[in-house]
Order: structure tokens, then C-alpha cells, then sequence
């Protein structure tokens, strides 16, 4: 069977940038003897540029698949995948083949594979962004065997394809995958934070590290960890705090099972987006002192002032420039402003703890709160009382 020639890459973040990169430089298909080079079309959905010589971009994604024999998606999340899944659905040829290599939901994948059929393939990949450019990836593939068959030349340029039964499978061990991973950097944290203890040089925790079940993350992001500067531009970032922390949700949810590892990812006090060596070397953070500021959030996103009573001390308040002029509220007249119910564009609102400092029965935390145009910063004072944390104070600036 001719193996497809025309490809058509949409996304191109890190991870679709160097898959469409590898593809248009590497991927020679042996046909009998005739090498053939695959045809690469790239969009991204953010619309930013790329700087990536090699490629051939179009501004419309259906102008991309409207030729393509395979047409492979390279998005963020399950929603990302689906938004444009349904936006080249009536471009796609009648025998192209869709390769997801995505990280999405179990249920997400299978619905994917249950509404394109035969021409789905889920194809999750281990391995960043270095092991594209290797072609060294992991691929795990769940799709009908003839399928995979037709697209195992173009997988194969990237890495080692590893056959699964199906789309869900697929995506549930690539989710187990990540958690293992970020066990693992958890792991590295602490081993860390000992050797920092005992007074031993970080070169040498590390050359020790390395030998053991650690070796291959530590050999990796061996620049990160010995940066004498800001680990977090140590290096470019493979793949970021705020990505693995998005998996491990997806995780929790599919199995129904929470997830340590995802709270103290979350928790870590460090850039979302810097990569994920930078969590091993920030600070831990225990749930105590976390659980008051997952309760303030809990109150804007469901505006029950209930959460902002167990979250902040009764003598508390809140202050901060409001409408020109300096406010300062007591907890009752915070709570007075929630009418019991969550804001119409809740689902479009995000908040994430940015930063969280522990000192003894002290802690200061920083948060960033983006509610429709505005973006707030929240600065926290907290205290431990009778053995359990809340916010003594908050102050806060809104950036409009």
C-alpha cells in the first residue's frame, strides 16, 4: 500500500513545532526503493508565528487538510482538540487519516475515535521535545490495525510506535505516564531539599541521583538543576509545571481518585510555565497551609461566601484600591458582596496560587485571579491558629 505523503500538522506549540519540523526534514518513506519526502502544511490555532524555517504554514486549517493524507493534531487539551476537530471535519478528505497526538481524556479520545471511526488514530507521545528532534520518541497508538498500518511510516520518523486496542487506552496510559512523572519530580524535590540539609554539594547529590531510578530525570534536566542563576531560564521550557499539573487533573477525574502529587504540583511556588525541573527545586509546600487558599478560590467560583468564612480569620479583611479610592472591608462586608451563586462568565475565569512563602507559624502567598477583562493580583497574609491556617489579611491589585 502507497504509505501518505501530504501531511497536515495543526498546533504548533513546542511540541507541534518540532513534530512538524522533524517531519518536513527527516521523513523519507522507502516505497520499494524511491525515497519520498512527506509534504508538511502547519497552523496554529493561537495564530502566532513561527520560527520555524522549515515549515509551510497557512492561516486556515482547512486550507491544511483540504490535500492531506494525514491530518495530525498537536493542541493542548481536549477541548482545544475538539474545537478543531469540528472546524475541519468538512474539509477532511474521505480517506484521510486523523492522528491525535494530544493529551487528552480518556472518554475525550474515545469520542474522538467513536465519531471519525477507522480514520482515528490517538497517538499520545512520551518524550519532549529533544526526543523529537531524535525521533527517539514513545508513541502509543490506539487505532484499527490496518489504520495504524497506513500511518506507522509517518509515526515511525518520530519514534517507536507501541500498538494499543484503542483510543481510551491510549489516553489513560499516556495520563499514567505523566503521573509517574510527576512523582518523580516530587522524588527529586525531596531528595534535594535533603542533600541541601546535610550540607552536600548539589553536584554530587546529583551524580548520585543519576545512577539510580531518578538517573534518566536528572540526566535530562541536569542544566535546570545546576543553573547558578533563575533555574527557570536556565533552559527552554519541554514541558511546563502548568501542563503536567493539567494532566494529573484529567487523571484524578477519569479514575475518580485524587491525586497527592497533583496538589502539591499546584501548590508549587513557581512559574506555570517554567518546566517542570523548576518544581523539583522550589520549596515544598504542605496541603495545610495550601487548603485556606483553596477555600478563598472556591468562593469566587461559586459565590458562597460560606468558603471566604473558612478560609479567612473573622477578623480578617480585605483592602485595596477600588474605584479610585482606598477600601477596607471586615470578612462580613467581603462576604456580602457574593450573591451565593457563581458569576455568569465563571467558566471562562481562572485563578492559580502563584507563589507561597512559610515562615514558622507565618506564611505569605501571592495569587493571580483573571476575571473577564480584569486581572487581579492577591497578596495574602496567613497565620497558623490552633494548628490549622487561615488569612489573617489580603490585599489585592486589579490590572484592568
Amino acid at each position: 500500500m502507497t504509505a501518505p505523503r501530504k501531511l497536515a500538522v495543526l498546533g504548533l506549540g513546542r511540541m507541534g513545532t518540532a513534530i512538524a519540523t522533524r517531519l518536513a526534514e527527516h521523513a523519507h518513506i522507502h516505497e520499494s526503493e524511491h525515497p519520498h519526502p512527506h509534504e508538511v502544511l502547519a497552523w496554529t490555532r493561537s495564530g502566532r508565528p513561527t520560527t520555524a524555517r522549515a515549515l509551510e504554514t497557512t492561516d486556515d486549517p482547512a486550507a491544511a487538510v483540504a490535500k492531506a493524507d494525514v491530518v495530525l493534531l498537536a493542541l493542548f487539551d481536549g477541548r482545544a482538540c475538539r474545537e478543531v476537530v469540528d472546524r475541519i471535519r468538512a474539509s477532511l478528505r474521505p480517506d484521510a487519516v486523523v492522528v491525535n497526538t494530544s493529551t487528552i481524556a480518556p472518554a475525550e479520545a474515545a469520542a474522538l475515535a467513536r465519531e471519525l471511526g477507522a480514520s482515528y488514530v490517538h497517538a499520545p507521545v512520551l518524550g519532549s521535545v529533544p526526543a523529537v528532534a531524535a525521533g527517539t520518541l514513545d508513541i502509543l497508538a490506539g487505532a484499527d490495525p490496518d489504520t495504524l498500518d497506513r500511518v506507522r511510516p509517518v509515526l515511525a520518523t518520530l519514534g517507536t510506535v507501541r500498538p494499543l486496542s484503542d483510543a481510551g487506552t491510549a489516553a489513560a496510559l499516556k495520563l499514567i505516564a505523566n503521573s509517574s512523572l510527576a512523582g518523580g519530580v516530587l522524588a527529586l524535590r525531596e531528595a534535594l531539599r535533603q542533600g541541601d540539609a546535610l550540607g552536600l554539594p548539589r553536584t554530587d547529590v546529583l551524580d548520585v541521583l543519576e545512577l539510580g531510578l531518578l538517573g534518566g530525570l536528572v540526566a535530562r534536566k541536569r542544566d535546570i538543576l545546576t543553573s547558578a542563576d533563575d533555574p527557570a531560564t536556565a533552559g527552554d521550557s519541554q514541558f511546563t509545571i502548568a501542563a503536567l499539573a493539567k494532566d494529573l487533573d484529567l487523571l484524578a477525574a477519569a479514575s475518580g481518585t485524587p491525586l497527592r502529587s497533583a496538589a502539591e504540583l499546584a501548590g508549587t511556588p513557581a512559574d506555570p510555565e517554567a518546566d517542570i525541573a523548576v518544581a523539583a527545586l522550589a520549596p515544598a509546600v504542605t496541603d495545610a497551609v495550601l487548603e485556606p487558599l483553596r477555600a478563598y478560590i472556591r468562593g469566587h467560583a461559586t459565590g458562597d461566601p460560606a468558603h471566604f468564612r473558612t478560609a479567612f480569620l473573622p477578623t480578617a479583611h480585605v483592602e485595596g484600591i477600588r474605584d479610585g479610592a482606598f477600601v477596607s472591608w471586615g470578612l462580613d462586608e467581603y462576604c456580602a458582596l457574593f450573591p451565593g451563586r457563581p458569576a455568569p462568565d465563571e467558566p471562562t475565569r481562572s485563578r492559580r496560587i502563584d507563589t507561597v512563602d512559610v515562615h514558622g507559624t507565618v506564611a505569605t502567598a501571592t495569587m493571580t485571579l483573571r476575571h473577564g477583562a480584569d486581572t487581579f493580583t492577591d497578596v495574602f497574609l496567613l497565620a497558623r491558629v490552633d494548628e490549622k491556617w487561615r488569612i489573617t489579611n489580603k490585599a489585592y491589585h486589579r490590572h484592568p
